[in-house]
């Protein structure tokens, strides 16, 4: 490549800034697999949180969305271990559901639905040897379409169910987490 003198000059003074630079821009990146075994917000939690968190059991419940909130619960808090053998912590659960329509469309002078937000709501109490320590409440909504079909609409509302309850299972894992972290190890 020709170039002029004067202009080979500066290329060559330019030329250590710039790979300087790029080096630098690209030190500062923080860069994680995509697909890593240890997932961030499970880091997010100390140790002796996480030790914690494997000795609380939780409370059986009797309905069908409570049940998968208790699921992933058991999961979440031993890691896929199961429940503890000995619990020093029991949390017990109340979930309530509100389906409500969203959307309605008018066919033949009728308004009918054709889609509805799902709401969990889940109030939490966590006790040692029969002692308070913390209690809680949050909630999750999901949003479903609803088609003509029975089948496929109560298939739409079950899917809202499901995904409602693993992310409030998810919730309720770090607002435990939280309250034991704040109550200390006793």
């Amino acid at each position: 490549m020709w170039l002029p003198e004067r202009n080979r000059k500066s290329v060559s003074y330019f030329l250590p800034i710039a790979v300087l630079s790029a080096l630098a821009l690209a030190s500062a990146c923080t860069v994680q697999p995509l697909y890593s075994n240890h997932p961030v917000a499970a880091s997010a939690i100390s140790d002796s949180t996480s030790a914690q968190l494997n000795s609380v059991a939780v409370k059986p419940v009797t309905t069908r969305y409570a049940q998968e909130i208790r699921n992933h619960l058991i999961f979440y808090f031993g890691g896929g271990k199961g429940e503890p053998e000995n619990p020093a912590y029991e949390l017990e659960l109340g979930v309530t559901k509100l389906n409500e329509v969203s959307t309605f469309v008018q066919i033949a002078d009728e308004d009918q639905p054709t889609a509805r937000t799902l709401t969990l709501i889940s109030s939490y109490r966590l006790t040692k040897a029969g002692a308070e320590v913390a209690r809680g409440r949050r909630q999750v909504s999901s949003q479903y379409d609803v088609p003509t079909q029975e089948f496929a609409n109560l298939r739409a509302e079950i899917d809202a169910e499901n995904r409602a309850a693993r992310e409030l299972a998810e919730l309720l894992r770090l607002a435990v987490a939280q309250d034991l972290k704040r109550t200390g190890p006793r």
